[in-house]
Protein backbone atom coordinates (compact mmCIF):
# COMPACT_ATOMS: atom_id res chain seq x y z
CA UNK A 1 0.00 0.00 0.00
CA UNK A 2 1.32 3.04 -0.97
CA UNK A 3 -0.50 6.13 0.88
CA UNK A 4 -3.34 4.70 1.56
CA UNK A 5 -3.65 3.68 -1.89
CA UNK A 6 -4.39 0.43 -2.80
CA UNK A 7 -4.62 -2.83 -1.18
CA UNK A 8 -2.60 -3.88 2.09
CA UNK A 9 -1.30 -6.72 0.52
CA UNK A 10 -1.57 -8.28 -3.10
CA UNK A 11 -2.69 -12.12 -1.77
CA UNK A 12 -5.54 -13.53 -2.72
CA UNK A 13 -6.62 -10.32 -4.68
CA UNK A 14 -5.68 -11.99 -8.35
CA UNK A 15 -3.39 -9.00 -8.97
CA UNK A 16 0.28 -8.12 -8.55
CA UNK A 17 -0.94 -5.53 -6.22
CA UNK A 18 1.26 -2.53 -8.83
CA UNK A 19 -0.71 0.54 -8.27
CA UNK A 20 -1.92 3.21 -11.33
CA UNK A 21 -2.92 6.24 -11.38
CA UNK A 22 -6.31 7.09 -12.77
CA UNK A 23 -5.18 9.88 -15.38
CA UNK A 24 -8.45 9.62 -17.27
CA UNK A 25 -10.37 10.83 -14.06
CA UNK A 26 -8.40 14.41 -13.32
CA UNK A 27 -10.31 17.07 -13.21
CA UNK A 28 -9.31 20.56 -14.83
CA UNK A 29 -10.62 23.17 -12.30
CA UNK A 30 -9.20 25.88 -13.95
CA UNK A 31 -11.19 25.56 -17.00
CA UNK A 32 -14.52 25.26 -14.41
CA UNK A 33 -13.74 28.82 -13.07
CA UNK A 34 -13.22 31.37 -15.92
CA UNK A 35 -12.45 34.28 -14.03
CA UNK A 36 -10.12 32.31 -11.70
CA UNK A 37 -7.46 35.09 -11.05
CA UNK A 38 -9.92 37.75 -11.27
CA UNK A 39 -11.61 36.87 -7.91
CA UNK A 40 -10.91 39.08 -4.78
CA UNK A 41 -8.69 37.35 -1.93
CA UNK A 42 -11.83 35.61 0.23
CA UNK A 43 -9.29 35.51 3.55
CA UNK A 44 -9.69 39.95 3.72
CA UNK A 45 -12.61 40.63 5.06
CA UNK A 46 -14.41 43.99 4.94
CA UNK A 47 -13.31 46.17 7.93
CA UNK A 48 -16.05 46.71 10.64
CA UNK A 49 -15.86 49.43 13.01
CA UNK A 50 -18.78 47.85 15.02
CA UNK A 51 -16.82 45.15 16.07
CA UNK A 52 -13.96 47.21 16.76
CA UNK A 53 -15.68 49.39 19.45
CA UNK A 54 -16.95 46.26 21.09
CA UNK A 55 -13.80 45.17 21.68
CA UNK A 56 -12.18 48.34 22.62
CA UNK A 57 -14.81 49.00 25.08
CA UNK A 58 -14.65 45.23 26.33
CA UNK A 59 -11.10 45.59 27.14
CA UNK A 60 -11.84 49.08 29.16
CA UNK A 61 -14.70 46.86 31.24
CA UNK A 62 -11.71 44.41 32.22
CA UNK A 63 -9.42 47.00 33.23
CA UNK A 64 -12.26 48.29 35.10
CA UNK A 65 -12.82 45.15 36.59
CA UNK A 66 -9.25 44.61 37.82
CA UNK A 67 -9.52 48.01 39.67
CA UNK A 68 -12.70 47.24 41.25
CA UNK A 69 -11.04 43.96 42.70
CA UNK A 70 -7.97 45.92 43.59
CA UNK A 71 -9.87 48.72 45.08
CA UNK A 72 -11.99 45.93 47.26
CA UNK A 73 -8.86 44.41 48.63
CA UNK A 74 -8.01 47.49 50.03
CA UNK A 75 -10.98 47.54 51.86
CA UNK A 76 -12.65 50.85 50.63
CA UNK A 77 -16.55 51.60 50.95
CA UNK A 78 -18.27 50.88 47.80
CA UNK A 79 -19.05 54.49 46.85
CA UNK A 80 -15.86 55.02 46.78
CA UNK A 81 -14.96 52.51 44.52
CA UNK A 82 -18.13 53.10 42.46
CA UNK A 83 -17.19 56.98 41.61
CA UNK A 84 -12.90 55.65 40.96
CA UNK A 85 -14.31 53.39 38.98
CA UNK A 86 -16.77 55.29 36.76
CA UNK A 87 -13.79 58.25 36.69
CA UNK A 88 -11.03 55.38 35.36
CA UNK A 89 -13.63 54.07 32.82
CA UNK A 90 -14.86 57.26 30.65
CA UNK A 91 -10.95 58.61 30.76
CA UNK A 92 -10.30 55.16 29.12
CA UNK A 93 -13.06 55.23 26.95
CA UNK A 94 -11.94 59.03 26.04
CA UNK A 95 -8.01 57.68 25.29
CA UNK A 96 -8.65 54.82 23.57
CA UNK A 97 -11.32 56.69 21.03
CA UNK A 98 -8.81 59.40 20.20
CA UNK A 99 -5.97 56.66 19.65
CA UNK A 100 -7.29 53.88 17.67
CA UNK A 101 -9.34 56.05 15.25
CA UNK A 102 -9.01 54.47 11.78
CA UNK A 103 -10.43 54.23 8.19
CA UNK A 104 -12.91 52.38 6.64
CA UNK A 105 -9.82 49.80 5.85
CA UNK A 106 -9.09 49.61 9.35
CA UNK A 107 -5.65 51.05 9.65
CA UNK A 108 -4.64 53.73 11.93
CA UNK A 109 -5.14 57.18 11.13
Amino acid sequence: MYNGIGLTTARGSGTNGYVQRNISAIRKTKEKVPDYHEKEDTAVRPFDPELVEHERRRQAEVRCMELRDLLEEQGLPDSEIDKKINDFRSKLLAEKKLTYQRDSSGRPV
